[in-house]
């Protein structure tokens, strides 16, 4: 296959490109390098180092002699966007090319209102270069768990069926996203079903847990092919920043009462999961949903998790949450159809726990503390930047 991956310079976008690339399929990669730019915006940065772009293609090419092409541009330009999916002809685009951290669309007005048009505006781009140039094209969106909320019936895979007043039909599963950039995402969602109804157009929306992890077989062949390791509070995640206090020594820092319960993935799993999608495509006028996790677990369970496989005492201290969402609320997600695919899941209680200390350990001096620190408040919304 051709595989276009938008946002490939991202901390899933290149893993990504590495394992589709190693398994054998043409890729070629979209960034506009604004992840790197909130890095000097936020004053922090990947834990683990990482190389230009360019450098990580060149090195990739020397070590498997396969080639990865490069297209260096913005989603909301249009015309940029159809000049790519015509100029590379994909039989497929895996869409990650989003701000995708909710603490940053929460920041203040400029932060929201830019994460919504970058992320909607984008995709919907991305939707008319579709249409126009090939509507045969098998688009991978990545979506979120988050989207869901904390509802208290069972979440379904994508989809619900309903009955009201004696009638029945099937629907969207109903999200109560916790962010503006959780909206962004059912924005996405939406206007990616309306195309496929309308217009024909095929679609997989991937809801994805919390991933963790930061290697892959790939990225491990060469320090120069690694991808990100986030822990600060605005695009870092809670495991990251878990396992980052667990080697300092520091509490394992929890907001709240910690009984909140998400869905999470390792990045193994992600990669193999675009793998799975991009080989197997819906059907055409199909919008297809995956719920793209392997687990769940309560933030007090991750946080026991690491202290156990910890080889120094782990204490915990709890936090305010910043954040507006539900504790101790019901969580039962169906996952079924990543499995259905041939996924094997790996699990947080295996050793990428362990080679996640092992990676941290060896870039610990790199580590600022308050940086972990929440800055924004979800209570309090701003017409100024509030970091």
């Amino acid at each position: 296959m051709r595989i276009l991956i938008l946002g490939g310079d991202g901390y899933l976008g290149w893993p990504t490109a590495l394992h589709l690339s190693d398994v054998g399929h043409d890729i070629a990669v979209v960034d506009n390098f604004a992840r790197r730019g909130y890095d000097f915006e936020m004053g922090t940065g990947s834990l683990v180092p990482i190389e230009p772009l360019q450098t990580r293609i060149r090195v990739w090419r020397e070590l498997t002699g396969r080639q990865i092409g490069c297209y260096i541009g913005d989603l909301t330009d249009a015309d940029f966007t159809n000049h790519v999916v015509r100029d590379f002809a994909p039989d497929t685009i895996v869409h990650f090319a989003e701000q995708r951290a909710a603490p940053y669309s929460m920041v203040d007005r400029k932060h929201a209102v830019y994460t919504q048009v970058n992320n909607v505006v984008g995709t919907l781009n991305v939707l008319y270069a579709i249409t126009e140039t090939n509507p045969d094209i098998h688009l991978v969106k990545l979506g979120t768990m988050g989207a869901y909320g904390e509802p208290n019936i069972d979440i379904e895979e994508g989809w619900l069926e309903i009955e009201h007043k004696g009638r029945k039909d099937r629907v969207l599963f109903p999200k109560r996203p916790g962010s503006f950039y959780h909206l962004s995402k059912v924005h996405d969602s939406h206007n990616i079903e309306f195309a496929c109804r309308i217009w024909g157009i095929r679609a997989t929306d991937l809801n994805q847990g919390i991933v963790y992890g930061q290697q892959t077989p790939e990225t491990a062949r060469d320090d120069r092919l690694a991808t990100r390791y986030d822990y600060d509070a605005v695009f870092g995640t809670v495991l990251n920043r878990f396992v980052i206090e667990a080697v300092l020594g520091l509490p394992l820092t929890v907001y709240g009462q910690g009984s909140q319960v998400r869905g999470i993935i390792e990045i193994r799993d992600t990669v193999r999961c675009l793998e799975l999608a991009c080989e197997n495509p819906a059907d055409r006028g199909e919008f297809r949903v995956f719920n793209q996790m392997t687990q769940s677990l309560s933030i007090n369970q991750m946080a026991e998790t690491i202290a156990r496989v910890s080889p120094e005492p782990v204490t915990i201290s709890r936090l305010p949450n910043p954040r507006v969402e539900e504790e101790g609320h019901h969580y039962n997600v169906v996952h079924s159809g990543l499995l259905d695919l041939g996924l094997e899941p790996h699990l947080l209680s295996d050793t990428l726990i362990e080679s996640l200390l092992a990676i941290t350990k060896r870039y610990a001096d790199r580590v600022r503390p308050e940086a972990m620190t929440p800055t924004v408040d979800w209570r309090r919304p701003s017409s100024q930047i509030g970091l």
